[in-house]
């Protein structure tokens, strides 16, 4: 049940291949590709499922948290309900590795019941996957998304593009290019894959894109997508993910049940805290895994010893039998004023960590040195940083001399791992200003912002991660710039919860702040 167009098409090489004797090589291949076209479901589509209250029973059972993720969701479902006529939007879930961008998506598909194909885009660098080979290439093949609606058997299936900022591309096209055609609501009702040749409607399809960053996807291509960040988890939203689900998981994949393992919540809370440093909870999925091997091992030598078997119970105070000495440490901020030592904030790819920024002056010339792995960005950010310390310098009775008289060394521990970034730019200016005016700096503070020449300090990303490695690090007030206010009121009561987060505007105002003896003045 074609229509005219592509009916005559197809007839068309029906005709050809009535015509050719048998032993002609080039029947093969209009065969092939007359069994490939009809494999294609032209006609046939799943019935959506759009109750709204099974949507959200699924989500919640699947994953813990993800509040702002679960809400876009179902709105996506009620308009669908409203207006089954409107053209699926491209969601595209960015976060860090583990958080469950990848298992959303499966779960969207079960709760609207659709068929779930998932193509993995990492790596990928030749734009015939994406529109396939010409039939005149010998072994030729639609490409990956033409293959993917054979696969699924239907016009409308979910369709994840897994890793979609991990394409690259090379001689042979552009791979982000050949992307666009896909992605794009106006384009795609007559995608053209170079194998099939026949327009083929892709309206139908709702596509989910998964990247661990934005900033190595083309703008063209980021601007038909929706973006929806899924952030780290927080200690808390990890524990509950332990317990409610991977837990149960690992128990029944190594075999066990709850009668011969326990993992008390101590044991689980000290896995988070001093095994695991992560944004997601693979790592965390692992080391539970750990245990239950172990344990799954120490219960078959049990019954071979023809002990009576009992249930192994897993403690903080037993877990290093389990999966030995502590991995990670939780850095406690010193609470001592020092002189010329701020601690700043820093966002990665696995979530935040704190940043101890270390300024020395010794007797020299005026030269600037900058150690610790620093990006261009960070190196900028330092050499900004001494030009507005020397511009106000007067103002607080320092004596020019200084600058030409000695020499100035920047440095940022953990040396071996690269960092770059606008945000520790009001850190270092204020670790710099008390190494001019000998002034200590509260040890109970962190901060992060960009810094301009004149002292204005500039909104910065990442936040809630760079909050949550203040916490745990046990700083009690965070400065932060005015204009993130607004992020700050999006973040949950519980990661803010303990901390006094204070605005600046400028670098006057973290001054009197951050210096001990500027706030009695």
């Amino acid at each position: 049940h074609l229509d005219e167009e592509r009916e005559k098409k197809l007839l068309k090489e029906v005709d050809r291949l009535a015509k050719m004797q048998s032993s002609n090589q080039e029947g093969t291949v209009i065969r092939t590709y007359l069994d490939t076209c009809l494999d294609l479901p032209w006609n046939s589509f799943t019935e959506d499922d759009l109750d709204i209250a099974k949507a959200q029973r699924i989500l919640d059972r699947d994953h813990y948290g993800l509040k702002k993720v679960k809400d876009r969701i179902l709105e996506v479902l009620a308009v669908r309900k409203l207006a089954p006529d409107v053209k699926g939007q491209i969601i595209c879930l960015v976060g860090p590795p583990g958080v469950g961008k990848t298992s959303i998506a499966r779960s969207i598909a079960e709760s609207l019941n659709r068929k779930y194909v998932r193509i993995s885009l990492g790596g990928v660098r030749d734009e015939a996957e994406i529109r396939g080979h010409r039939k005149t290439y010998v072994g030729a093949m639609p490409g990956r998304i033409i293959t993917g609606l054979r696969q699924a058997g239907v016009k409308n299936p979910l369709m994840l593009l897994d890793e979609i900022d991990k394409v690259s591309n090379d001689y042979k096209g552009d791979t982000f290019s050949a992307l666009l055609e896909v992605l794009d609501s106006e384009q795609n009702v007559r995608f053209r894959d170079h194998y099939v040749e026949i327009p083929v409607d892709l309206s139908e399809v709702l596509f989910i894109a998964t990247a661990n960053t934005t900033e190595t996807i083309p703008r063209p291509l980021l601007d038909r997508m929706e973006i929806i960040e899924v952030n780290s988890y927080t200690q808390n939203e990890k524990f509950h993910i332990a317990k409610e689900h991977l837990l149960p998981r690992e128990l029944k994949k190594n075999g066990l049940s709850k009668s011969m393992l326990s993992i008390k919540d101590s044991a689980l809370k000290a896995v988070i805290a001093y095994y695991t440093r992560e944004a997601g909870v693979r790592g965390l999925e692992r080391k539970i895994g750990d245990i239950c091997r172990k344990a799954a091992r120490e219960i078959l030598e049990r019954r071979e010893e023809g002990k009576e078997e009992t249930q192994i119970s897993v403690t903080a105070s037993n877990l290093e039998k389990y999966l030995g000495k502590k991995k990670f440490t939780q850095e406690k901020a010193d609470r001592h004023p020092k002189t010329g030592i701020v601690r700043g904030l820093a966002w990665t790819s696995v979530g935040g960590e704190t940043l101890q920024i270390e300024v020395n002056k010794m007797p020299g010339k005026g030269d600037i040195d900058l150690t610790g792995q620093m990006g261009d960005v960070m190196k900028e950010s330092a050499i900004i940083a001494m030009s507005y310390v020397r511009s106000i310098s007067q103002e607080y009775g320092v004596d020019q001399k200084v600058f030409k008289e000695c020499d100035f060394h920047i440095h940022i521990p953990e040396g071996a791992v690269p960092k770059d970034g606008p945000s520790a730019g009001i850190t270092m200016a204020t670790a710099i200003f008390s190494a001019v005016t000998g002034e200590k700096v509260r040890g109970d503070l962190a901060m992060t912002g960009e810094v301009t020449l004149r002292g204005r300090v500039l909104p910065i990303g990442g936040l809630k991660e760079k909050l949550l490695a203040a916490k745990m690090a046990g700083v009690t007030e965070v400065l932060v710039p005015f204009e993130n206010k607004k992020d700050v009121e999006e973040i949950s009561e519980e990661i803010r919860e303990g901390l006094t987060i204070t605005f600046v505007k400028s670098m006057k105002e973290v001054l009197e702040h951050a210096l001990v003896n500027q706030g009695r003045k």
